[in-house]
């Protein structure tokens, strides 16, 4: 990606609509309450015990089906996440699943505060995080407004460079996954925490996660990126760990570079410019430069490394970060890019380890 471009674009997202807008639900239509009912209430996910797995084992002859069960949201899981991430240590989505980004966030903990490094949640890791993260209510409710309805949206998110180039804007497809995005969970967590509710009316209340907006409590001194782990790790003058974020870190084809590396400067609701003659990757045999917004391929923050066409970045799937490779890069969700971004100076250090 064209470095300079990215310091140099600091554009507001367009507000251009891009799709037909839908029609809100009858005023005289019943709203749901949220999180009155259902396996993730509001009194579940504040209150329901966490009880591992038991991991079954199939009988002689026999092996699992394919499909036959997919993973379920667990209330206590939703818990531990937010409880991670007003800790510091995101998760990255919400998600309310027992995945590797869950685990690795509980490791990071652990190894902070001199316990045991298993990466399970358990009563004593539940209890601690609840120390470090403080009081206040796991879940809170949200009334969509007129504006979260008018968007813009996308309706279809352009898969391509070409077409991306050609897009207005690259804002959100629709209403759910710019909610989903503010709350840090993933859609599908959301219309499961929200069953039944309308997600185009005007004043329907929705169960959130609580997740935290404030700062970090330091400027970043410097910044480590654990290839291996697939994460990154922001420390204060002093050396304390300050913040941990799941990562997507390089790929075979664009590996991550080794080393040690300075920040040059941070760009916010950056355009993104695909260049063939500079890249290996991607659909492209012309230039293309792709507006901004979070469904632009680097997401809303692009932090430029002093090793061109390197930085760290946020993403348009949030979802896929520490699962999926990237092209060299480091992509972290919007969310946590942005919370980095805003304590990051140029000459910070990055090391790759």
């Amino acid at each position: 990606m064209n470095r300079s471009a990215c310091l140099a674009a600091l554009a507001v997202l367009s507000l251009s609509a891009c799709s037909p807008r839908e029609e809100q639900a009858p005023a005289s239509a019943p709203a749901v309450e949220a999180g009155a009912t259902g396996p993730l209430s509001r009194d579940a996910i504040e209150n329901t015990a966490y009880t591992p797995p038991v991991q079954s084992t199939p009988q002689a002859g026999q092996s699992p089906q394919p499909g036959a069960a997919q993973a379920q949201a667990e209330p206590a899981l939703i818990r531990a996440q937010v409880l991670l991430e007003r800790a510091r240590f995101s998760p990255g989505a919400i998600d309310g699943l027992a995945g590797s980004n869950m685990r690795q966030a509980i490791s990071a903990f652990q190894e902070a505060n001199a316990m045991t490094v298993t990466g399970e949640l358990d009563a004593d890791v539940m209890g601690r995080l609840r120390a470090a993260a403080g009081p206040g209510a796991i879940t809170t409710t949200y009334a969509i407004t007129q504006q979260d309805i008018a968007g813009p949206y996308l309706g279809v998110v352009p898969t391509n460079l070409e077409a991306q180039g050609q897009a207005a804007h690259m804002g959100y497809a629709n209403i759910v996954e710019a909610l989903a995005e503010r709350f840090h969970v993933t859609e599908a967590l959301l219309r499961a925490m929200n069953p039944g509710a309308d997600f185009n009316r005007v004043g329907q209340s929705l169960l959130v996660p609580a997740v935290n907006t404030t700062p970090l409590p330091a400027e970043v001194d410097h910044i480590d990126v654990d290839k291996s782990e697939g994460s990154v790790k922001a420390f204060d003058a002093d050396g304390k760990l300050i913040a941990y974020f799941p990562a997507t870190i390089g790929s075979g084809d664009n590996p991550t570079p080794t080393g040690t590396v300075k920040v040059n400067g941070v760009a916010r609701n950056p355009d993104y410019t695909y260049d063939p003659s500079k890249l290996s990757y991607g659909d492209s045999k012309e230039k293309v430069i792709v507006k901004p917004g979070p469904n632009n391929p680097v997401g809303v923050v692009w932090i430029d490394l002093n090793k061109p066409s390197y930085g760290i970045h946020g993403t348009p799937d949030p979802h896929l970060v520490g699962k999926t490779a990237s092209h060299g890069c480091v992509r972290l969700t919007n969310w946590d890019a942005w919370m980095l971004a805003d304590k990051v100076k140029p000459g910070v250090t990055v090391r790759f380890i």
